[in-house]
């Protein structure tokens, strides 16, 4: 499962893993904290602040080349770049200097550390197990050919495989830098698997757009979305060559996000 709905809004996974291992350190850092008689709570909030704000800016500042053009997209959290490395390692030293200052919150605020890390790990490796695939062998019919598995298009390729609709604003947002990239990236197979719309209806999308993509799928029952637990729309997933799902991002890309996950793909085929 890669998202679930609470009401009209799509939490992924990796969110909610994140706020339990949030909730799981304050409660432990309230336990431990009674015996000191003192809080940890706004230190907790604070490392989580910091670590928000390093990750996203240590993104922004690698990838500062592709913002550069559009510096208001730096703001835009929606495109989920982050580097999580960036925002650990900020939370840490804000925790080493508040407990340098301060000695009776060494041992609660490290206890709380470690009790978020250990939810943490445990619910990424529970997301692991359940999110663990590989590039689905479905049959799909295929908008200008004939129908074709999933492998037998990749031919032995990395894969970007974009769900998406003609009713999503984001997804429609997001095509013409997916279109780009599919013409960069020669080594890497593009696949554009329309969920929940008949053959006549994505025609006459592709009539209306300036759009030239190539191997766009029909998947009018939605089943590549229920097969990798995608519950919102648009969902990209990306596989190594050897069909190995290694990342996703769900919600629209921007340029930054599209290349950091490209870079991650390159890096896993060469593995």
């Amino acid at each position: 499962m890669l998202a679930f709905n609470l009401g009209p809004l799509a939490i992924p996974v990796s969110f909610a893993i994140t706020a339990a291992a949030w909730l799981a350190a304050h409660a432990a850092g309230f336990l431990a904290a009674r015996r000191w008689r003192v809080s940890v709570a706004s230190d907790l909030n604070d490392m989580l602040l910091w670590g928000f704000v390093a990750s996203r800016a240590a993104f922004v500042l690698y990838w500062f080349s592709l913002y550069a053009h559009r510096p208001l997209a730096m703001l835009d959290l929606r495109d989920g770049g982050f580097l999580p490395w960036a925002g650990i390692a900020a939370a840490l030293a804000l925790a080493l200097w508040r407990g340098w200052r301060r000695a009776a919150l060494r041992r609660p605020l490290a206890i709380a550390i470690l009790s978020g890390a250990l939810a943490w790990a445990a619910g990424q490796a529970l997301q692991q197990e359940q999110t663990k695939a590989a590039l689905s062998a479905r049959v799909l019919p295929q908008l200008d050919g004939a129908p074709a598995s999933l492998p037998a298009l990749a031919a032995g390729k990395p894969v970007v495989l974009n769900l998406w609709a003609s009713w999503c604003p984001p997804c429609l947002r997001e095509m013409p830098l997916l279109q780009q990239a599919q013409q960069q990236y020669t080594g890497v197979r593009f696949l554009f698997a329309n969920q929940g719309e008949d053959e006549v209806l994505v025609r006459q999308f592709f009539r209306s757009q300036p759009l030239r993509l190539q191997h766009v799928l029909l998947d009018p029952g939605g089943a590549l979305g229920r097969e990798y637990g995608s519950v919102a729309l648009p969902t990209t997933l990306f596989f190594d060559a050897r069909g190995r799902l290694q990342t996703v991002h769900l919600g629209e890309l921007s340029e930054a996000t599209l290349a950091s996950k490209l870079q991650q793909l390159d890096s896993a085929s060469k593995e």
